[in-house]
Order: C-alpha cells, then sequence, then structure tokens
C-alpha cells in the first residue's frame, strides 16, 4: 500500500473576511510524531463545539507560506521516486474558496514562487531530463506527457481536446478506461480514443498546454463564491518517449482494426445458429431438419477475429517491451495531481451555507455527488492503509479513475493530501469538516 501523508495549509484571510475574527486554533507536535490541531469556536458559534485533532498531520503550513514552500516540502521528497519509474498521487481537499486550485495550478504564471504544484513538479522533472536526454537518440528523448480532464458525475471531459466528453468504464480486463466518443471509420473500423496526451518537449510547450487546459476547466456556484470549480480536475504528468507514445496510438488503431473483424464473426455465428433452428407450432425451438450449420463459415470468422487479437496483444507487449527496453528508470514514471471539488455541506446549522441563497435542486444534486466522491476516497484510502483484501473502488466514478494511480504506485508509492482551510470564524463548521476528514485519513495511513 502506498503511504499517505495528510497536510493542512491555511490560507490568508480574505478581503471580504476581514470583519470576521480568525479562527482560534493551536498545534502541538512530539518528538517522532505527527502534529494535532485543537479548534476552539468563536463566540458567534454558540452551537459548535472544540475540536482536536489526533496525531494526523505531517506538516502544517501557515498563511504567509508560498506556494514554493509547500512543493519543496510536499512534492519535491517524492522527484527520486518518481525518476525510477514509480506513481506519487497529490490531491488538495477542502470546501470552495478555501486554496485548493490554487495549491494545485496556482494562479500566477510568471512567478516561479508562486507556480502551482503542477507546474513546479513538471519544472524540477525537466531539470532532471535535460540531463538525461544528453546523449540520447532522438526517438529515446525524455519528455513530458501532459494529460488533462475533469470529472462531473460520471462523465470526464478531456480539457486538452476541445472538452471532448469521455466515459468511464471497466475493461474486460478489470481496468478502468476513460474514453471519448466512438468514432467511426474506413472500412467498418471503429476507433474510442482515451483521454490525449500532449508530449510537451520543453518547460515552456508545459507551461503553455497547461494555461490552455485551465481555460476550458468549468466553474458554477457554490456556497462561497460564484467561479468555483464544481468538478475534480485530474492532472497526469508522466515521463514518456516519442517512442512510447507512437506504441500507444498503435494499440488504439489495432483495436479500431478489431471491432468490425470481431462484429462480423459474432454475425455469422448467431446468423448461422438462427438458421440451424425453427420453432414448432407449440412454441418449442428444434434442430431444423431442412439446414445444415456451416460450421466452416463460423470457423474462418473466428480465426480471422483471433488473428487481429494476435495483432492487438502484439501492439500491448512492444509497449512494455518499450518501457523495458529504455535505458532510463524513470519512463512511465508519473505525478498524479487532484485538484477536487468543493467539499460543501449546505445544511450545517451556522455554517457559511445558511448565508447564501437556497442551492437549486440541480445544484443540490451535483453537491450530493460531490460529497459521495469525497466519501468514496476516503473509504478507499483507509481501505487500502488496512490492507482490506476488497477495496471499493467502484463506489464512485473519481475512484474507478484514479484506481490505476493507486495499484500502480506499488508499495514503494507515496500518496499526499493538502487539506485547504480558511481561518475565518466564519467558516469554522465547513473548516472543521476538512479537518476531521484529514484526520480519519491521516490515521488510517499510521496504523
Amino acid at each position: 500500500m502506498p503511504s499517505i501523508k495528510v497536510f493542512t495549509r491555511w490560507r490568508p484571510p480574505l478581503p471580504s473576511e476581514a470583519a470576521a475574527p480568525e479562527i482560534a486554533r493551536t498545534q502541538a507536535s512530539n518528538p517522532g510524531q505527527n502534529t494535532t490541531i485543537a479548534l476552539t469556536p468563536p463566540p458567534s458559534q454558540k452551537l459548535s463545539r472544540p475540536w482536536k485533532s489526533d496525531s494526523a498531520f505531517t506538516e502544517i503550513f501557515n498563511a504567509d507560506d508560498s506556494n514554493r514552500t509547500v512543493f519543496e516540502h510536499v512534492v519535491a521528497p517524492t522527484l527520486p521516486r518518481v525518476l525510477t519509474g514509480q506513481n506519487c498521487n497529490f490531491f488538495a481537499y477542502g470546501h470552495s474558496g478555501s486554496g485548493k486550485s490554487h495549491t494545485i495550478i496556482g494562479y500566477d504564471f510568471e512567478r516561479p514562487d508562486e507556480f502551482g504544484l503542477c507546474l513546479s513538479a513538471a519544472k524540477a522533472l525537466y531539470e532532471h531530463l535535460y540531463q538525461l536526454n544528453e546523449n540520447t537518440k532522438e526517438n529515446e528523448t525524455l519528455l513530458l506527457g501532459l494529460r488533462m480532464y475533469e470529472l462531473r458525475k460520471n462523465i470526464a471531459f478531456d480539457l486538452l481536446n476541445n472538452r471532448c466528453k469521455c466515459h468511464i468504464r471497466e475493461g474486460a480486463d478489470g481496468k478502468t478506461h476513460v474514453r471519448g466518443e466512438t468514432e467511426t471509420l474506413a472500412d467498418g473500423k471503429v476507433r474510442v480514443r482515451p483521454i490525449v496526451t500532449k508530449p510537451c518537449f520543453t518547460f515552456e510547450e508545459f507551461h503553455a498546454q497547461l494555461l490552455a487546459g485551465i481555460q476550458s476547466r468549468a466553474t458554477g456556484t457554490s456556497t462561497i463564491h460564484d467561479q468555483s470549480s464544481r468538478t475534480h480536475a485530474v492532472f497526469e504528468v508522466e515521463i514518456v518517449t516519442r517512442e512510447l507514445l507512437d506504441a500507444r496510438d498503435a494499440v488504439v488503431e489495432r483495436q479500431s482494426e478489431l471491432v468490425p473483424v470481431g462484429k462480423r464473426a459474432t454475425d455469422i455465428y448467431i446468423e448461422e445458429n438462427m438458421k440451424a433452428i425453427i420453432q414448432t407450432p407449440d412454441g418449442k425451438y428444434v434442430p431444423n431438419p431442412d439446414y445444415q450449420l456451416n460450421q466452416t463459415a463460423i470457423d474462418e470468422a473466428e480465426a480471422k477475429k483471433a488473428e487481429y487479437e494476435s495483432r492487438v496483444q502484439k501492439a500491448e507487449e512492444y509497449v512494455s517491451e518499450v518501457i523495458k527496453s529504455c535505458h532510463h528508470a524513470c519512463l512511465g514514471g508519473k505525478m498524479v495531481f487532484v485538484d477536487l471539488a468543493g467539499s460543501e455541506y449546505c445544511h450545517d446549522k451556522g455554517s457559511v451555507s445558511t448565508m447564501r441563497t437556497k442551492q437549486t435542486p440541480q445544484e443540490q444534486q451535483e453537491s450530493r455527488q460531490i460529497n459521495t466522491d469525497l466519501l468514496s476516497l476516503k473509504e478507499v484510502i483507509r481501505a487500502m492503509a488496512r490492507k482490506q483484501a476488497r477495496i471499493p473502488f467502484r463506489s464512485s466514478p473519481l475512484t474507478m479513475v484514479l484506481r490505476e494511480h493507486f495499484v500502480t504506485g506499488g508499495d514503494d508509492g507515496v500518496s499526499a493530501m493538502i487539506l485547504t482551510t480558511s481561518p475565518s470564524s466564519e467558516q469554522y463548521n465547513a473548516t472543521i469538516d476538512t479537518l476531521k476528514y484529514g484526520n480519519l485519513i491521516g490515521m488510517a495511513g499510521v496504523r
């Protein structure tokens, strides 16, 4: 099970919160142990109680800590793992307006100290790749592949492919696949492309692609502000080569060639078997004495199907060969950054949600789905930490998508969750909910 670390980040108070006092909070840690947080409710929150966490938090960042500081403490230590081909996952969790997108994406794309974790990680990786690429053949040049998509309910939208609508499905291999609409090509070929991977040879290219994808993100009304993201955004940064990307594209092409051949084999089998039986007056089905099953046609179609299935298998095997034959162990190493949708609790008494107009039925449904996703994520992490036989990945589209990243991370992989919290007393209940969520995950990780 990959280890899970939980960090807390307090954002500065907003100008609109200047009139409200800050939440009274203390933190403490013993040598060799994680940190505890204790909160005292403000006088205005008469129904709220004080709360103290377990020793669940790896580190706490204050309002004056920059994105660069968070990167150096949370992401930078995992770079050696990624450079040996492992997966590392980073989540930002908190209510809307608490600073999740600022942490993962950043809003100042010109000042390196304010780069979000995703952009800072790419910059650091390119510094290593430039060194590794010295005296490397052109088709083996290491670069970064970027995938960006957002999840809304059970649909994914490819942010680097004109917000192409993609579907989340579990394949016969037990893996989750996120793929776009079906394309019908010449000769009956049917192609279903996965989320687009944009190859970025330089940091400048990566920077430009990230900005383009961010412009495609959807926003909506939340309990905090009107430009809150109401989707989970996933940013996958993978070390790839042009040869690896071409090999993966070849798998998609071989699969598209298999579809019409497989369909024809199925059609012939059904057609022959339908001709070989008849219905009696009393409604029973019996062998047709006037028709001889054309087993030769069935066998020829199945043989053709097996031939094309073999082509798909060889293409998949070649992808594995490309990774194994690479002189650099980092090929396939991946960082996954997830900007989770805001955790809204619409009916908490005394919370900020009572200060805004009541949500529409559609917004309430959206919030329920978001909270279901976040609960499922917590349960998956806890189940993995406890080494349970059954991990509930199928509980939500979010955990289905993240399954590959958790599983391929291996026992040495690392996952980190950054809780973004508001210091405003007006956000006391929302902040408590965030810390309780992180406390459960943090304690599961230390068992």
